[in-house]
């Protein structure tokens, strides 16, 4: 059986509000809402690589204080940490069409892709 590929995500909450990201068009899953995030590289924690990657999509830095899950959805290891803006909120990604600030009793309303379904009963339980 192959190793699991390891993915991060952000879930990045300001003033009360998380940030959703919906998956352009040229993008598996298109139309899908997740948080932010994308593959660890060789070498590189799973915080150092949301880091990076949300430097390369969103343009903004942020920082890691925390874990919120870890779950499997086919050979996809999804790892969400939680996550604080160093500086500006983001205005555009280079893998999606919209960004919203989502209140937690409104996450469940969108239609999010299946990895990211666990955290998000986390966070609106």
């Amino acid at each position: 059986m192959p190793a699991p590929i390891d993915v991060v995500a952000a879930v990045i909450e300001h003033d009360g509000l998380f940030l959703a990201c919906r998956r352009a068009a040229h993008k598996a899953a298109a139309g899908k809402w997740e948080f932010p995030g994308g593959k660890v590289e060789p070498g590189e924690s799973p915080a150092e690589a949301l880091e990076r990657e949300i430097r390369e999509e969103l343009g903004i830095g942020i920082h890691v204080t925390g874990h919120l899950t870890t779950d499997m959805t086919g050979p996809i290891r999804l790892i969400c940490l939680i996550a604080r803006l160093d500086g500006e909120r983001p205005t555009a990604s280079t893998d999606h069409d919209e960004l919203r600030w989502v209140a937690r009793e409104g996450l469940a309303g969108l239609d999010w892709a299946e990895a990211d379904l666990p955290a998000v009963r986390r966070l609106s339980a």
